[in-house]
């Protein structure tokens, strides 16, 4: 049976990539973000890649319009298989320099476009009484390294709130896995430069994101509570509950550093 998915901040990285790799599997995609010009794009290589296409522009601060997002996607497909919440950005620096407008600039995205897309989608999943939900974190959002504090708080809450949404959904058919990638080779880079004034480099360990968009594929015919597209990640979180003080001395060599 063909898959319905809809997918955030699909217009580049870790959403398009993942939207093409089910895609491959003859899905049907709602695709949504800001750039309308991107999405077309996008919309066209999913319809080559296979798979059906609606895209949507759309902004995850809004509420309307994951509302609005959720309800085209049921009204063209009757139906809402996947949801995964991908949209965000990320913001370098000490928190002492990070103005109090970024941080709720940045707050609003991770965190509130994540509530608004669940709070839009839950219902649906719990009327069809059947879906699979993917919260896209990051490694941060299990262990903050330096002048990350910003966009690594946004994580943590973000992951917070799908733990509880998780565990919430325990004994029903609906599923949700919290992705973490690590530093991924996308746009995050060039946006996280543009919105904090100077460019930075990053000295740990990357991934594709086709890597990551095949453990999202994985995981939905095998679902699994958490995804570590980067197996090494997860010894980080689990290095980090056993040894905090000596993993800050290991994360300190991999904070994004000034060029």
């Amino acid at each position: 049976m063909e898959r319905v998915v809809a997918i955030t901040g699909a217009s580049a990285g870790i959403g398009r990539a993942t939207a093409l790799r089910l895609a491959r599997d003859g899905a049907a995609i709602a695709i949504c973000a800001r750039r309308e010009d991107k999405l077309k794009v996008v919309a066209g290589e999913i319809e080559q890649a296979g798979g059906r296409a609606l895209p949507i522009v759309a902004d995850v601060t809004s509420a309307t319009d994951m509302a609005r997002f959720v309800e085209r996607t049921v009204s063209l497909y009757g139906r809402l298989d996947v949801v995964m919440c991908n949209a965000g950005y990320g913001l370098y620096g000490a928190i002492d320099t990070i103005a109090a407008d970024q941080m709720h600039d940045v707050m609003n995205v991770n965190y509130f476009g994540t509530y608004h897309l669940l709070h839009a989608a839950l219902p649906v999943l719990r009327k069809q009484n059947a879906g699979h939900i993917f919260v896209i974190s990051s490694i941060v959002g299990q262990r903050g390294i330096p002048y990350m504090g910003a966009y690594s708080a946004t994580k943590f809450a973000q992951v917070g709130l799908a733990e509880c949404v998780r565990a919430e959904l325990r004994d029903t058919p609906i599923k949700l896995s919290i992705v973490y990638p690590i530093s991924t080779d996308t746009e995050f880079f060039k946006v996280m430069t543009e919105h904090s004034g100077f460019a930075t480099r990053a000295s740990g360990p990357r991934q594709s994101p086709d890597d990551v968009a095949q453990a999202i594929a994985a995981a939905l015919e095998r679902p699994v509570p958490e995804i570590y597209p980067q197996r090494i990640a997860k010894g980080l979180a689990v290095l980090n509950a056993i040894a905090p003080g000596f993993t800050d001395k290991l994360v300190k060599r991999w904070g994004r550093k000034p060029i």
